[in-house]
């Protein structure tokens, strides 16, 4: 009998999800504009400020995880619990829920990736280092390149451990979320 995605350790989840890059893939702007409709419905009474197509997904030309992530903003005055509630509602896990922040995903099976894949990140307005590094790369692909080689330099590495991979990234991440944020002002 198989095991429920909620009864697997930790890494019996990541040998069944390990890191794996592609090529940049168009249909992920597609997909993304998919599930921000999806998402548009479920969450009609909400007060939503912002959704926006963030991750690897959302640069250009660089390899990436097959997986879109989504951010959320809601309003400083919406309950992040109930708007989470919602989308769970939706067909959606739970994935965290810290300092504010509440992780969800679609397309995890019992066999491994589905066709699409979600990782939704719900968040309060402004929020949202991830804007800004997603418009530095896209506006300086010679850094999206250096970021590409660093990913792919892990995979291999980290296939299996999602949080060292994830871990092993975020000096690059700070460096340039930095520097574009002195470069874009206040641009969110």
């Amino acid at each position: 009998m198989e095991k429920e995605l909620t009864e697997m350790t930790l890494e019996e989840l990541w040998t069944l999800f390990p890191i794996f890059l592609v090529p940049h893939d168009k249909k992920w702007e597609d997909n993304y504009k998919e599930i921000e409709s999806v998402l548009k419905e479920v969450l009609q009474e909400y007060s939503i400020k912002r959704i926006s197509h963030i991750g690897s997904t959302s640069i250009k030309n660089i390899y990436a995880k097959d997986i879109v992530d989504v951010l959320i903003e809601i309003d400083s005055n919406e309950d992040i619990e109930k708007t989470a509630q919602q989308i769970e509602k939706n067909g959606f896990y739970r994935m965290c829920n810290e300092n504010q922040r509440i992780s969800l995903n679609k397309g995890y099976t019992k066999k491994g990736f589905a066709k699409k894949v979600y990782h939704i990140h719900l968040r309060y307005i402004g929020d949202n280092d991830e804007l800004y590094f997603r418009d530095y790369m896209n506006d300086h692909p010679d850094i999206a390149k250096d970021y590409e080689a660093l990913k792919l330099s892990l995979w291999k590495k980290y296939e299996h451990n999602r949080d060292a991979y994830t871990n092993a990234k975020t000096s690059f991440i700070k460096k340039w979320t930095t520097v574009a944020k002195e470069a874009y002002g206040e641009r969110y």
